[in-house]
């Protein structure tokens, strides 16, 4: 990793911000589950917003608005854009 990418967990980022996906920490069926919402290794992403107290994850990718809960937030790591 460049000293100029930071790495993040998705439900760390701030409403705003993007970048790119770098991993997934979880097991398989995680792992398929976000895959079948587009949400894959590699793929641009947004975070749109999220709610108070570990509310669900609003994110846009492939220009389509996905709500994902925070323990799967918690677990996809982003490159974000400096």
């Amino acid at each position: 990793m460049a000293d100029n990418e930071k790495l993040l967990s998705l439900d760390r980022m701030q409403s705003g911000q993007s970048g790119v996906i770098d991993s997934i920490q979880g097991g398989y069926g995680l792992v398929k589950r976000l895959s079948t919402l587009g949400i894959r290794h590699d793929k641009r992403i947004t975070k749109i917003s999220s709610m108070f107290m570990r509310g669900p994850v609003t994110i846009e990718i492939d220009r389509v608005q996905v709500a994902i809960g925070f323990g799967m937030a918690s677990r996809i790591m982003v490159k974000i854009d400096e």
